[in-house]
C-alpha cells in the first residue's frame, strides 16, 4: 500500500486554514426545522442534513445541492451551513432505516424560561400589594366578601346552564378537531420518511451502477480533505494486488475484461470463411499458446539470430569481430528485427511539414525503464545488481562462464551508466520547437562525423541514400555524445552491449528458463511475485502485432454502433464548452484566441474503429506488405489512417494529425454506457475526451498549427502567459510525495498530462450543465445520496482507484509523464472552483485551497 503527503510548509498552512475555517461556524438561525435526509426540505429554512453515521467536516454535506431555499432567508440560495457543536448532539434521533433526523433549536428553552420566573412577570408583581391589603382586613370583611363572591359564581353557572348546549357543541367540535390534529400529527411522525420515487432512477442499470459506486466509496472520509479516499477506500481495501502484477487499478480490472472477451475470439476455431487478417490473428495466438513446443525449441532461432549478426561475444570463445561496423549492426537490428538500440529512429510526419514523411532520429531508449536507475546508484542500487544478474544468469544458459561473464558484463553495465548520462532528462525535452532541427545526410555527417551515417541508414532502410535526403534530429547533443562514447569504447564492449538489449528483448518470448530468469529480475524491479498467465501475455502480443485483425472480430460482438454517435455527440458539447472557456480566457490575446477556437474546431477524431474492418478483403491487404520503413518514406502522409488498435484500453491526441481518437476499447462501462446518466458518461469519457481535446494546447501541443505543423502561432506576451501557468502547475505536483519510496512527483516531466487532466474536467463539467440546460435534470440513483454534479466528479475519481506495490510507484514516478492515480484525482479537482462548490468544501480546505492553479 503507499500513499502521498504534501510537503510540510503546505500541510503547516492547511493546519492554519482549518483554525481560520473554525471561526465561520455558527448556530443556524430560524425556526425549529425537522430535515429528513432524502426528502425536499422546506424551503425558507436554515438545514443542517447528515448521512447516516458519518461526520462530514468543513461544511461538506451530501446531497447538499437539492436545498431550494429563497432569497429571503439568511443563507444563500443552495447552501447549507455547518452545525454548530452546541447543538449537534442532543438532537439527532437515529432511526433504524438509517434516516438521521436533526433538530435545531434556536436560544431554545428562553420563551417557556419566562412563563416561570416570578421576578420577571410583571402581573404578578401588580396583585403583591393587592394581597398585602387583603391579609390586613377584619375577619368579618373577608367573611362578607367570601358570600358575595359565592352568590356571584352561583348566578354565573346558571347562565352557563342555559347556554351550555350551544357552547357545548362548539367545544366538542373544537375537541374533536384537537384529537385529529393530533393523530395526524402522530401519524405523520411515525410513518416512513417520504421519497418522491418519480425522481428515482430505478432501473437494472442505475440500480448496478449506484451499488458498485457506493461499494467502492469510503464514507467516512471526508471528501474536502481527501477525495481519493472518499472515493476509492472501500475499492482500494477489497483489491489486493496480484502477485502476477505491479498494481491492481480499475484500468487493469477493465482491461482484464476486454482481454477475457478477445481470449474468447481468438480461441474461437477458425471458420471455413475466415477472413485471412483475422486468420492470421487466430494462428499467431495459437502458436503462442504452445508451450511444448516453444520447450522442444528452446532458444536455438535466438542464438540462429545472433550468429548472423556477429555472435554474442560473451558467449562466443574466440570471438572476432565481423566485417561490418556497429553501426551496420544497429542499422540492421532496427530494420530487419525492429529493435531501436543506440539511436532511436524512425520514418513519420515531419513535424513542420506533416503532409511528408521524413527520417528521424532521438535519443536512445535504456535498457531500464528511467535514466535514474542508472544515475543514482545509492537509491538503486540493488536494481542495478539484479540488472547485472539477469545479464549473468542469461549468457550462462547460452553456455557462458559465470566468472568470466561477471567481468565482461560489468564494463557492458558501466558503458551503459556512460549512455544514460549522455541522455537528457525527459523533463528538459517538452520544447519540440527547441530540439528540432531538420538537416541533409551530409549536413548531418558533418555535425557528428565520428558516427558512420551512410553505414548506419542503408542498413536500416536497405537503401543507398543520396547526401541531400532530409534528417530530422531531435537530440544533436546525445548524438555527439554517443558518437564520442562508440570512438572511446572496444568494439567488444559495444557488440556485447547491442546484442544484450536484443536478447533482452528475446527472454520473454523464449523457453521456461529465460522466463524464469527475467521474472527474477521483474521481482526486484516492479516487486512483481509470480509470472502472468501465459494467455494474458499472448493475447497482449496478438493485439500488438495483429492489432486491426483483433479489432474487427472484437466490434463484431462488442461494440453497439449507437456508441460512435454519442461520442461524436459528446465531442461537439465538449468542443462548445472549450470556445465558451476560451472566450472567458483573460490571459490570451484576440488574435491568438481566434486561431485557437480555429485548432479546435478543426480537430478531426476518430472513434470506435475504421471502417476498414468491416470489409475483410482490404484487411486482409494490411498484413500483406510489412516493409513498412522504405515504403512510408516515399509515400505521401494519409492522415485518415488509423494507426492505433481498436480493441485498446486508451485514447489519444496526435499533434501531427491535429486528431482525437477513441478506440472502441475505451467506449466501455465504467467509461460510457447508454444506458447510465449523462453525469456519469461525462465524468468518464467526458473527461477523457476533454484531456485529449487539452493535449492540442498543452506544452508540447500549442506548439503545433490546426494542419499539425510545427509553428509558433501565439505571440510572445501569451506564451509568457502560459507558461507562467504551466509553473503553477508544475510547482503544485511537485510537492506531491509517495511517501511509501520517499519520492516526490516530477512536475515538469508530467505537466502536460496534468495540463490535460485539469483542462478536460473542466470541459466536461461545463459541457454537462450546458446538457443539463437543454434537457433538464435528471432522475437521481437510488440509495446514493449524491447530486448528478457530485456523481460527475465522483465517477472521474473511481477512474483512478487502485494501489501499487513501492518497486512499481517508483518506476513510474521516474520513468511516466503521468502522475500517479491519486495525484489525478487530488490535483485537478483541489484546482476545480466547480468541484468545491458542488462537494460545499470550505476555503482553506485540502480539496479548495485558496490558491488554484488554472491553464485551460
Amino acid at each position: 500500500m503507499w500513499y502521498f503527503v504534501l510537503r510540510e510548509e503546505e500541510e503547516e498552512e492547511e493546519k492554519k486554514s482549518r483554525r481560520a475555517g473554525r471561526g465561520r461556524e455558527r448556530l443556524v438561525s430560524g425556526e425549529l426545522a425537522t430535515v429528513v435526509f432524502g426528502q425536499p426540505p422546506p424551503p425558507c429554512a436554515d438545514l443542517v442534513m447528515l448521512h447516516q453515521a458519518d461526520t462530514h467536516k468543513n461544511g461538506f454535506v451530501p446531497g447538499g445541492n437539492k436545498t431550494d431555499t429563497k432569497t429571503s432567508c439568511d443563507n444563500r440560495p443552495g447552501e447549507l451551513l455547518p452545525l454548530n457543536k452546541a447543538s449537534s448532539g442532543k438532537g439527532d434521533d437515529k432511526h433504524d432505516d438509517g434516516d438521521v433526523r436533526v433538530t435545531i433549536h434556536e436560544n431554545p428553552l428562553e420563551e417557556a424560561a419566562g412563563d416561570w420566573d416570578n421576578s420577571s412577570n410583571p402581573q404578578q408583581q401588580e396583585l403583591e400589594p393587592l394581597q398585602q391589603q387583603q391579609q390586613q382586613q377584619p375577619q368579618t370583611q373577608v367573611q362578607q366578601q367570601q358570600q358575595q363572591q359565592q352568590q356571584q359564581q352561583e348566578h354565573v353557572s346558571w347562565r352557563g346552564w342555559r347556554r351550555s348546549r350551544a357552547e357545548k357543541s362548539l367545544l366538542g367540535l373544537v375537541v374533536l378537531l384537537v384529537f385529529a390534529v393530533l393523530g395526524l400529527l402522530l401519524l405523520l411522525l411515525l410513518r416512513p420518511p417520504y421519497t418522491d420515487t418519480s425522481r428515482i432512477c430505478l432501473t437494472e442499470e442505475c440500480v448496478k451502477t449506484a451499488a458498485s459506486l457506493l461499494e467502492a466509496m469510503d464514507q467516512t472520509a471526508d471528501p474536502c480533505n481527501d477525495f481519493f479516499q472518499f472515493a476509492c477506500g472501500m475499492w482500494n481495501r477489497k483489491h489486493v494486488i496480484p502477485e502476477d502484477r505491479a498494481s491492481i487499478n480499475t484500468f487493469e480490472v477493465m482491461a482484464d475484461q476486454l482481454q477475457k472477451i478477445l481470449r474468447g475470439l481468438l480461441q474461437h476455431p477458425i471458420m471455413q470463411d475466415e477472413g485471412e487478417a483475422t486468420k492470421k490473428a487466430k494462428l499467431f495466438y495459437s502458436a503462442c499458446m504452445n508451450t511444448s513446443q516453444i520447450e522442444q525449441t528452446g532458444d536455438a532461432p535466438l542464438l540462429e539470430v545472433l550468429e548472423s549478426l556477429g555472435g554474442w561475444p560473451v558467449t562466443t570463445p574466440n570471438w572476432t569481430a565481423p566485417n561490418f561496423t556497429v553501426e551496420t549492426l544497429i542499422g540492421r537490428l532496427r530494420g530487419e528485427l525492429n529493435q531501436g538500440i543506440l539511436i532511436d529512429q524512425w520514418v513519420g510526419p515531419d513535424d513542420k511539414n506533416s503532409s511528408v514523411n521524413v527520417i528521424q532520429l532521438d535519443q536512445m531508449v535504456l535498457g531500464i525503464s528511467s535514466r535514474d536507475y542508472f544515475l543514482r546508484a545509492n537509491s538503486s542500487l540493488r536494481a542495478l545488481n539484479a540488472y547485472l544478474k539477469f545479464m549473468e544468469d542469461v549468457a550462462v544458459l547460452q553456455g557462458a562462464d559465470r566468472e568470466a561473464a561477471q567481468k565482461e558484463l560489468a564494463e557492458v553495465l558501466a558503458l551503459e551508466i556512460r549512455l544514460a548520462n549522455a541522455t537528457m532528462p525527459e523533463a528538459d525535452r517538452h520544447d519540440t520547437g527547441e530540439n528540432y532541427m531538420k538537416m541533409s545526410l551530409a549536413k548531418l555527417e558533418q555535425e557528428v562525423p565520428e558516427f558512420k551515417w551512410t553505414d548506419y541508414l542503408s542498413a536500416f532502410l536497405d537503401e543507398d541514400l543520396s547526401e541531400d535526403e532530409p534528417i530530422v534530429v531531435y537530440s544533436m547533443p546525445y548524438l555527439k555524445r554517443l558518437a564520442k562514447i562508440m570512438v572511446s569504447s572496444d568494439t567488444r564492449v559495444l557488440w556485447n552491449y547491442v546484442l544484450w538489449r536484443l536478447v533482452l528483448d528475446m527472454t520473454q518470448h523464449l523457453n521456461r528458463d529465460y522466463r524464469a530468469r527475467r521474472h527474477e529480475f521483474q521481482k526486484v524491479l516492479l516487486g512483481i511475485q509470480s509470472d502472468r498467465n501465459r494467455w494474458n501475455l499472448c493475447i497482449d502480443w496478438t493485439n500488438k502485432r495483429l492489432g486491426m485483425a483483433v479489432g474487427a472480430l472484437f466490434i463484431k460482438e462488442n461494440f453497439n454502433p449507437e456508441s460512435k454517435e454519442t461520442a461524436l455527440e459528446m465531442i461537439h458539447t465538449l468542443r462548445s464548452a472549450f470556445s465558451d472557456l476560451l472566450e472567458e480566457n483573460d490571459w490570451m490575446d484576440d488574435e491568438t484566441r481566434t486561431v485557437a477556437r480555429e485548432k479546435a474546431n478543426a480537430m478531426n477524431e476518430k472513434i470506435g474503429y475504421p471502417e476498414m474492418l468491416t470489409r475483410p478483403h482490404e484487411l486482409a491487404k494490411e498484413y500483406e506488405n510489412l516493409t513498412i520503413n522504405l515504403g512510408r518514406l516515399r509515400e505521401d502522409v494519409n492522415k485518415s489512417k488509423w494507426s492505433t488498435a481498436p480493441a485498446v484500453l486508451n485514447a489519444f491526441y496526435n499533434p501531427n494529425f491535429n486528431d482525437i481518437v477513441f478506440p472502441a476499447g475505451i467506449l466501455q462501462p465504467l467509461f460510457y454506457s447508454q444506458h447510465l446518466p449523462k453525469s456519469l458518461n461525462y465524468g468518464g469519457i467526458g473527461v477523457v475526451i476533454g484531456h485529449e481535446m487539452t493535449h492540442g494546447f498543452d506544452d508540447k501541443g500549442r506548439q503545433f498549427d490546426k494542419e499539425g505543423n510545427l509553428k509558433q502561432w501565439w505571440n510572445n506576451r501569451t506564451i509568457q502567459a502560459f507558461r507562467e501557468r504551466a509553473q503553477c502547475i508544475i510547482d503544485q505536483y511537485s510537492g506531491y510525495k509517495v511517501d511509501q519510496v520517499d519520492q516526490f512527483i516530477n512536475g515538469r516531466m508530467t505537466q502536460g498530462e496534468n495540463i490535460a487532466d485539469n483542462g478536460g474536467i473542466k470541459q466536461a463539467y461545463r459541457a454537462y450543465r450546458q446538457w443539463v440546460e437543454r434537457n433538464g435534470e435528471e432522475k437521481l440513483l437510488p440509495g446514493i445520496d449524491l447530486t448528478h454534479d457530485q456523481l460527475f466528479f465522483l465517477n472521474y475519481a473511481r477512474i483512478w482507484c487502485g494501489t501499487m506495490r513501492p518497486e512499481d510507484a517508483l518506476s513510474k514516478i521516474r520513468s511516466s509523464v503521468h502522475s500517479l492515480g491519486p495525484i489525478r484525482v487530488l490535483g485537478p479537482l483541489s484546482n476545480s472552483v466547480d468541484f468545491a462548490r458542488s462537494y460545499n468544501c470550505p476555503v482553506g480546505s485540502r480539496m479548495n485551497p485558496g490558491k488554484k492553479c488554472s491553464v485551460w
